[in-house]
């Protein structure tokens, strides 16, 4: 029923496991004796942190934040808004930003800026990276796939809080949200 919507497929399901479990073994290796808190920003980046944690064989702790810099549409509003602050202590602790997509890179710069600021080492892994739409200067450390400038969904991206459980990334076609 949804894939009526999606203009064509960017990463497939099986491309994004393969991915996932290359970036956990390199992952297991960066934090194997480090115990980092995988911080998950929700909610679109939970099915990549889901499949990620899966590939990384090193002790860790999760928790989550809500940042937004979209509050509905396609693009970002440039104003990014804390919505539900990490409950674990961060002070010297080791955290990797788990991340759907960078794509202006306004929400991640501010959530480092403001986790490094709490005495925290931060490192960010991401599953898309979206390099053409950039408009403050923010790179990941790890990159699952770099795509175009594109409004995609899927894997948890959305449109208006849909598409999110869609198991691959698409393009969303344009008459869905030109309207």
């Amino acid at each position: 029923m949804l894939e009526k919507d999606i203009e064509k497929v960017l990463v497939s399901e099986e491309e994004i496991r393969i991915r996932s479990t290359e970036l956990g073994k390199v992952l297991t290796e960066e934090y194997k004796d480090k115990d980092p808190l995988v911080l998950g920003i929700l909610r679109g980046s939970v099915p990549f942190m889901a499949e990620l944690i899966k590939h990384i064989d090193a002790h860790m702790e999760m928790d989550f934040m809500t940042v937004s810099s979209y509050h509905g549409g396609t693009k970002s509003s440039g104003e990014v808004k804390l919505i539900m602050d990490v409950d674990t202590a961060i002070r010297d602790r080791e955290i990797l930003i788990v991340e759907d997509i960078i794509d202006t890179g306004r929400t991640l710069k501010y959530l480092k800026e403001l986790l490094e600021h709490r005495g925290a080492h931060v490192r960010i892994v991401t599953l898309l990276d979206k390099p053409e739409g950039r408009i403050v200067e923010i790179e990941p450390d790890w990159t699952g796939f770099t795509i175009p400038n594109e409004f995609v969904v899927g894997f948890g991206l959305d449109y208006e809080n849909h598409y999110r459980n869609l198991p691959y990334v698409g393009v969303l076609k344009e008459e869905i949200y030109s309207n």
